[in-house]
């Protein structure tokens, strides 16, 4: 199975385990604990981001510890960037049109003061 990025993170609760695995390397019954997930659960959302990338698992005697890899992370962030310009542009505008309007009420209640 493969899943591309925004499949993999569609689903809430692999969201929840991306969330409790940002701070560090975890064995699943800690994910189980921190995301409030069954283990079948996380051990089935685990898989699927292992196999899409955003996880690896390291064996450490007979735990299996596992940990976000930033890599597609890093290709989201790339694929963003090229929409956040254009949402930058159109949220100067916004906010250009707005302050001209605060600009023209401040005027008129200005004017209405000193008649």
């Amino acid at each position: 199975m493969h899943l591309d990025v925004f499949q993999a993170l569609a689903d809430p609760t692999r969201r929840r385990i991306v969330e409790a695995l940002r701070r560090g390397e975890l064995q699943v019954g800690d994910v189980v604990e921190k995301a409030g997930i069954h283990q079948s659960g996380v051990s089935r959302h685990l898989r699927i981001l292992l196999e899409s990338g955003f996880v690896s698992m390291r064996p450490d005697g007979q735990r299996r510890l596992y940990a976000l890899r930033p890599e597609p992370f890093r290709d989201l962030e790339s694929w963003l960037s090229q929409y956040r310009a254009l949402w930058d542009a159109r949220l100067d505008r916004f906010g250009a049109a707005l302050e001209k309007r605060q600009e023209a009420r401040r005027a008129t209640k200005k004017g209405r003061e000193t008649s």
